[in-house]
């Protein structure tokens, strides 16, 4: 992965983790916790739509959505063991 590759990931990252926080109060983790979990969420969101063979295309709108469904993913799964 090249550093355009990397600034990539880190901004659709800090996108979705933000949005991701937003959605979910409560479960924000400050820049670089978010960060953290949106591109976390980007491997699980990808991961998710291609087990189910869901495509939304290529770009930036794309990229975010799916790693902000794979960070609710996340958040959920932090949430549910922070309870348990």
């Amino acid at each position: 992965m090249d550093l355009n590759g990397i600034l990539y990931a880190i901004i659709v990252g800090a996108v979705a983790g933000w949005l991701a926080g937003e959605i979910k109060r409560g479960m924000g983790f400050g820049l670089i916790g978010n960060i953290i979990v949106g591109i976390i969420g980007a491997v699980v969101g990808s991961w998710v739509f291609g087990a189910l063979g869901i495509s939304l295309g290529s770009g930036w709108i794309g990229s975010i959505i799916s790693a902000l469904v794979g960070a609710l993913l996340v958040l959920f799964l932090i949430s549910f063991i922070k309870r348990v």
